[in-house]
């Protein structure tokens, strides 16, 4: 599904990567590693078509990502190191509103029950910037569970959450990738889903 040919990766003056090549199957879990300044994030948002590499090609089904241009970014679910949400908007709004912006229609029922998986029972209506950083936290990942993305890049998303949440996102990106999904994360913490048997990219090396 995904394929990267020859790619190579700039900060200003500081080349990251050069050469890099893999490619990615439906089904697949992939964990990218590598010490802090590695090109982690950059890579990763690569990936997701907002940071133009130097050098090199990115496929989708077969066809450009530059070429495929929203209809690619559609098919990508984006995790970064912010979350993502409006703090003047309450849970349910956000996620009403990530799912209309991806296209996606889904019922209210819906995000209320997200909401309630994710641990959010009784604060669903409350605006975000009440929340603390775990449950704004919580509230972002709550788009996994309504996502139709075949594709999830998920940059650290274990950070500040507890055992619980841990634990369900775990569940969720492994359910992903048994319906057929493909998931890219990086993650400083041990966790067994990174463990088990995926497929893992080192860079820096």
């Amino acid at each position: 599904m995904l394929k990267v040919t020859q790619l190579e990766c700039r900060r200003g003056d500081r080349r990251l990567f050069t050469d890099l090549n893999f490619s990615l199957s439906a089904g697949t879990l992939l964990h990218v590693r590598g010490r802090n300044g590695s090109g982690k994030t950059t890579l990763l948002r690569t990936l997701c078509g907002l940071f133009t590499p130097e050098h090199g090609e990115l496929l989708w089904r077969g066809e450009s990502i530059r070429q495929l241009g929203d209809d690619y970014r559609r098919e990508v679910l984006y995790f970064g190191h912010l979350n993502g949400i409006k703090g003047d908007l309450t849970g349910i709004e956000n996620l009403s509103i990530a799912a209309t912006l991806a296209g996606n229609t889904i019922s209210q029922s819906s995000v209320w029950a997200a909401l309630a998986r994710i641990g959010l029972t009784g604060f669903e209506d409350l605006p975000t910037r009440m929340l603390s950083q775990g449950q704004k936290k919580r509230v972002a990942l709550a788009r996994l569970m309504l996502s139709t993305a075949p594709l999830w890049i998920l940059d650290e998303p274990f950070t500040a959450l507890d055992v619980d949440a841990v634990a369900l996102l775990q569940t969720l990106i492994s359910d992903h990738i048994a319906a057929g999904g493909l998931a890219i994360l990086t993650t400083h913490q041990a966790v067994p889903l990174t463990s088990g048997q995926v497929a893992h990219l080192d860079l820096g090396d």
